[in-house]
């Protein structure tokens, strides 16, 4: 698990190659003791993610603790079916052990404890146990989920072969490692996959392209990443999003037997051959098929701008990246007109997405005159109408964003008694449906509005345990964002949004399966969707002071940079397009963050928002 770690007078298990200015680095050699306790193996201090790690095989005669040692370091090397790592195993244990099974993740690198009452090496029996405290699990599934809690797993080891090797006979399965050295080793790629809950058409039967839903994954950096999420793709989704999403690949789809690592070519066209399963699919299933291959393939390399399938010999279909947006929609493709908030006079504004103009205009309609003093505001992602919270937190209206248009009465009404018990702002879904919570004490709820009209829909929570405090669906419509307070905390939880009955029915709508996605905060105040899997927070971790970053929908940290700090911030808005700013209220001001630069002033204002 790295270079640095605590102890002296060990063998390095491995060999480490940096690519810097023309120098290479190897490892060099020391001793290991016989005996005595293994030390605490602390995990390698960030690194270059390029840096290549290459696993050490056990050397002649080894002791037991050497050989847990190599063997810890092996899996964290870039060995594609850790070979090296099963040389530290009996001939049994290397064929019954499962690294694929799960990647466990420590705070710190595996320490190790010596059972000094049952060791006995000249008895040819020695065990160790690893110990640490668990960060997170990534399943069989290349999914990632937060964890906590000790870490205890027992390792056995006994003399092998005709030379009497000491070698490892029991083991858990899957591979564990620190930290440090997962963000080194892995990476998170989005694969995706189409929304298969959302109704194909609206009210008014304008027929509307499938929503793409970001599935992300964590594969091995180093180790041929893109055949390896392409396969994954292949698999199918994740247990958290597989009862609402679905796949235009069909049954049994795999990358033809002869398939050479997957690269994209000279004209950054990826040409995907398939096995048999794929070949005689309709156009415009290939063309579903490509779509998810293109998306999934810019998640890792945005150079790629088409995709080619080939089955048997022949072309399916291609796709570019210009028609690919025709198949299906992805909130991070779509660019919004506007950034809106309300002004000093309570009105709901707009400014140009995107422009450097501090000057906003009223958005037509009612809401931009000011009948109705407001408080925060939604508008809907195709810009043709809002949803507006009237002042004290007690009235919901919507209004189209055309001149002329009149407001007429709230759409719902809070019986909340104090402000802070009333309602939260509205959120729209890609549907055109709006979402908004009430706070009251004596009767809180999530509601959905169809198409920002009639009788609300209580949502079901099942499991929730807390008040919501704020509601963000995403661009998929499949998934929603929630801050939740319970005992003076408030956490952020991500949930599968779940429709029963046909499409265009007002059918039961269930949220599932709410997981922390801010596991290390202890209060989030302000939140928003930043990209098809990824949020911003505004937030902080216990004793700590108010701060502004980004997680992944899976509770994981993106590598992105850490937006520049900003104090008393209130509201936070960002949009699934990641080149429009951030923006955020505070100070009793209106402030956006442009690319590479520091917070700057836009105008008095509260409560904004990009579309959605």
């Amino acid at each position: 698990m790295g270079a640095d770690r605590e102890g002296s007078g060990r063998r390095p298990a491995r060999a480490v190659t940096y690519a810097v200015c023309g120098v290479v680095l190897l490892a060099g050699c020391a001793s290991m003791p016989d005996s005595g306790d293994v030390r605490g193996v602390d995990s390698t201090p960030r690194q270059d993610p390029q840096v290549r790690v290459f696993a050490m095989p056990p050397r002649e005669d080894a002791p037991p603790t050497e050989i847990v040692q190599g063997f810890l370091e092996a899996l964290t090397s870039n060995d594609p079916q850790y070979e090296t790592a099963r040389k530290y195993l009996t001939g049994e244990a290397a064929r019954t052990w499962r690294p694929q099974r799960s990647t466990t993740v420590l705070a710190g690198g595996p320490g190790t404890e010596t059972d000094h009452s049952g060791n006995r090496e000249e008895a040819n029996d020695y065990s160790v146990t690893l110990t640490g405290t668990r960060v997170a699990t990534v399943d069989a599934q290349q999914s990632y989920t937060p964890a906590e809690g000790e870490y205890r797993e027992s390792v056995h080891l006994t003399r092998a072969g005709k030379n009497r090797q000491w070698r490892i006979d029991v083991l858990p399965q899957g591979v564990i490692m620190g930290k440090s050295d997962f963000q080194r080793t892995y990476m998170s790629v989005n694969k995706y996959y189409f929304a298969s809950n959302a109704s194909p058409t609206t009210r008014a039967g304008t027929s509307r392209q499938p929503a793409a839903v970001a599935d992300p994954v964590y594969v091995r950096r180093l180790v041929d990443p893109m055949t390896q999420v392409v396969e994954s793709l292949f698999s199918g989704p994740t247990r958290l999003l597989g009862p609402v999403v679905r796949s235009s690949f069909p049954t049994g789809t795999a990358l033809a037997k002869t398939t050479d690592p997957l690269t994209p070519d000279d004209h950054n066209r990826l040409t995907v051959p398939l096995n048999d399963k794929a070949a005689g699919v309709g156009r415009d299933k290939c063309g579903e098929m490509a779509a998810q291959l293109l998306f999934t393939v810019q998640s890792l390399t945005p150079v790629v701008d088409e995709v080619e399938l080939r089955a048997g010999g022949e072309q399916l279909c291609s796709l570019t990246e210009d028609r690919a947006e025709t198949v299906a929609m992805r909130g991070s493709a779509h660019r919004p007109d506007y950034l809106y908030f309300v002004d000093d006079r309570d009105r709901l504004v707009r400014i140009a997405a995107g422009s450097k103009g501090t000057r906003a205009e009223p958005v037509p309609g009612a809401l931009g005159e000011g009948t109705v003093a407001l408080r925060s505001v939604a508008v809907s992602r195709n810009e043709h109408s809002a949803a507006a919270v009237g002042l004290d937190n007690k009235s919901l209206y919507v209004g189209s964003l055309v001149s002329g248009g009149s407001l007429g009465e709230p759409v719902l009404v809070s019986k909340g008694k104090a402000e802070q018990d009333r309602l939260t702002a509205p959120s729209w879904d890609a549907q055109g449906d709006l979402w908004i919570a009430d706070r009251d004490p004596g009767d809180p709820r999530l509601l959905l509005l169809k198409e920002g009209a009639g009788e609300p829909l209580e949502v079901r929570t099942p499991g929730l345990d807390g008040r919501i405090q704020a509601v963000r669906v995403a661009a998929d419509g499949v998934r929603i964002a929630l801050i939740v307070e319970k005992d003076g905390k408030r956490s952020l939880l991500i949930g599968r949004i779940e429709r029963d009955g046909k499409a265009g029915d007002q059918s039961a709508v269930t949220v599932l399966e709410l997981r922390s996605a801010t596991p290390e905060l202890e209060e989030v105040t302000a939140m928003s969707w930043a990209g098809d899997s990824r949020l911003v927070v505004v937030g902080r971790e216990r004793g700590g002071v108010q701060q502004i970053g980004y997680v992944q929908v899976d509770g994981s940290t993106p590598e992105v940079s850490v937006p520049a700090a900003l104090t008393g911030v209130k509201e936070i808005a960002a949009t699934e397009d990641e080149t429009l700013p951030l923006v955020a209220y505070s100070e009793d001001l209106i402030v956006r963050l442009p690319s590479g630069l520091q917070w700057q002033k836009v105008t008095e204002g509260t409560a904004p928002v990009y579309p959605g």
